[in-house]
């Protein structure tokens, strides 16, 4: 059985990085094999970790649902649309990704979530840990695609409106009754310490964050030079602040 972490919040809150510094973690302390799952239509996970992404859920889904497809003989096109899904998995050492991109036009997103929530199931048990970087806002947790997770990092960017957005996906994961082992709240891009105004808006919520990430100057030079976060240093505040925080997550003292 997998151990699945999910990362969600609000657009702008670095999701993604915080993913990709997740892996790194576990990549480095020997928790592998990891299935990076890029759930964001906007994808980008790929990119943070050095690896390149050719084909995606939804374009393969596109492909079924608007061109002919040429079935081989005695297979099912349910047989063989996972045949070419699994064609989308990108492999690396000791972390393989898989992304759900976007379709062509206008439809929604529901279908290619579905596929997306079986495809990761079917996957799940030949991994030691699943990190599922998901689409901004809240649309992944109506759908469930983020379910039956062990532990969910609710993030913030430094902002009221970033911690509200936490306060309205807790309330979101009673209603729908979602099952989620762990939440952790993390504030994230904060340039000092808390201003007073995201820190009375964590009052009123009655939030406590598990981790501040500061912000980071070689995160974002990583960033704008398109360096994989894999081979971030240990010196940097944003891994520091990960590292820290992972035993948490995982449930570990140790950082073997």
């Amino acid at each position: 059985m997998s151990f699945r972490i999910a990362v969600a919040g609000k657009g702008g809150c670095g999701k993604t990085s915080i993913a990709a510094l997740i892996i790194r973690y576990l990549k480095k302390n020997g928790k592998v094999p990891i299935l990076a799952v890029d759930a964001d239509p906007n994808a980008n996970l790929g990119e943070s970790l050095g690896l390149k992404v050719s084909q995606t859920i939804g374009t393969i889904l596109d492909s079924f649902q608007h061109e002919k497809i040429s079935i081989p003989s005695g297979m099912t096109k349910e047989a063989y649309l996972e045949y070419k899904l699994n064609e989308t998995i990108v492999e690396s050492n000791g972390i393989d990704l898989i992304t759900m991109g976007r379709g062509q036009g206008p439809e929604c997103y529901c279908y290619p979530n579905l596929i997306l929530k079986k495809f990761i199931v079917g996957l799940s048990d030949n991994y030691a840990y699943v990190v599922m970087d998901n689409e901004a806002g809240m649309e992944h947790l109506s759908r469930k695609t983020t379910e039956d997770v062990d532990a969910l990092l609710l993030v913030s960017n430094h902002s009221v409106k970033g911690v509200r957005a936490i306060g309205r996906i807790l309330e979101l994961l009673d209603e729908l009754k979602l099952n989620v082992k762990k939440k952790l709240v993390v504030i994230n891009l904060v340039p000092d310490k808390l201003d007073p105004l995201v820190s009375k808006e964590l009052e009123i919520l009655k939030l406590k964050p598990d981790v501040i990430i500061p912000e980071d100057k070689e995160l974002y030079r990583y960033d704008l030079e398109q360096k994989p976060l894999l081979e971030m240093p240990e010196t940097s505040m944003a891994v520091r602040a990960i590292n820290h925080l992972m035993p948490q997550i995982i449930g570990q003292t140790d950082n073997k």
